[in-house]
């Protein structure tokens, strides 16, 4: 496909594409599973092979897009159309990484217009929708939808836009460089005396190029949460490793956020190490006045720093973003 056919890809109607596998749980696709489909994929495709994933409600186990199956291209039809879903969690036996309803590891994976979820409900605690450790990854137009550990950005550079992201306690995590942009971000309610944390972000060595960037974004509660208004403290992340880093800039952030902003992972664990920005949030959550005090945060004045954590720099977007057709703001503001 050329470059110009691939720029247009992410908003061209799926009418108009021309997939190479079909997926249809009716039969009249290609095949009937998102697993067969993966496996029809041929490997180490120099080219872009796009899966046609049809609405419907699919509960498959073990979904894989491995290290060889590079350059796929999922695409359903539409957020609450094509449900990808699953219900493992820890309760199985089974640590988090291996919870994911949905894994990539295949560089160049793209998914849009798809909703991603994890069903095991917060009672069952880390049960992952989807895990990420594709190189050059874009998720666009999609929802990821959990409790606990809802978002595993686990390694690599990847990109997020206009997406709905849904959690309770650590729901974005891992040690990707990744920049999420124009997407809506909600706290559940969560269990009884839990607290929701948005991110944890596990750096560990303080030469690591990673951390979670969330530019042009709402932080938003859901309806459930409102409704328990008071009962439970919502904050913008904790430091799972020693060297976390995740900065919030140019977004909107609700009253459903604790004034202080950040909550400790244990006593002053990480506090001197991690780095926590903030640069021109707006919103009555936005209010940096009575922030925590720690070493590691910082509310960011310069926009040589904040300009860091952009697409361009954070994860050099500028130079693979274009060829997937995403649209993308490579700077800080338009």
């Amino acid at each position: 496909m050329a470059e110009e056919g691939e720029r247009a890809l992410l908003d061209t109607p799926v009418s108009a594409i021309r997939a190479d596998i079909i997926v249809s749980k009716d039969g009249n696709g290609t095949v009937k599973t998102i697993t067969e489909a993966i496996k029809k994929a041929p490997e180490h495709s120099t080219r872009r092979i796009i899966i046609y994933v049809k609405a419907g409600r699919y509960e498959e186990n073990n979904l894989k897009v491995g290290r060889k199956k590079i350059n796929l291209i999922f695409i359903g039809d539409g957020k609450g159309k094509t449900v990808i879903t699953g219900r493992r969690s820890v309760f199985d036996n089974i640590t988090t990484f291996h919870t994911a309803v949905f894994a990539a590891t295949g560089a160049g994976f793209i998914a849009r217009d798809i909703t991603f979820e994890n069903w095991a409900g917060p009672s069952k605690h880390q049960a992952v929708a989807l895990r990420i450790g594709a190189d050059h990854a874009v998720v666009y137009r999609c929802n990821i939808i959990g409790y606990q550990d809802t978002l595993y950005v686990h390694s690599n550079r990847q990109f997020y836009r206009e997406c709905d992201i849904y959690g309770t306690v650590d729901f974005i995590f891992g040690n990707a460089a990744v920049v999420f942009q124009n997407c809506s971000i909600y706290a559940r309610k969560p269990m009884p005396l839990q607290k929701n944390t948005i991110t944890a972000q596990n750096r560990k060595d303080p030469n690591q190029n990673t951390g979670i960037s969330i530019h042009a974004c709402r932080i938003l509660p859901t309806p459930d949460l409102v409704a328990a208004k008071g009962s439970f403290q919502t904050y913008l992340g904790r430091p799972w490793k020693l060297y976390s880093r995740a900065v919030f800039m140019l977004s909107y952030i609700s009253d459903h956020v604790h004034p202080i902003g950040w909550l400790e992972w244990n006593a002053t664990f990480a506090l001197d190490t991690l780095y926590y920005g903030e640069y021109m949030n707006y919103g009555p959550g936005g209010a940096i006045g009575q922030r925590v005090r720690w070493p590691g945060y910082r509310v960011i004045t310069s926009e040589i720093e904040a300009a860091k954590f952009t697409v361009a720099q954070f994860i050099y977007g500028s130079s693979w973003l274009p060829s997937t057709g995403v649209s993308f703001l490579a700077g800080l503001e338009v």
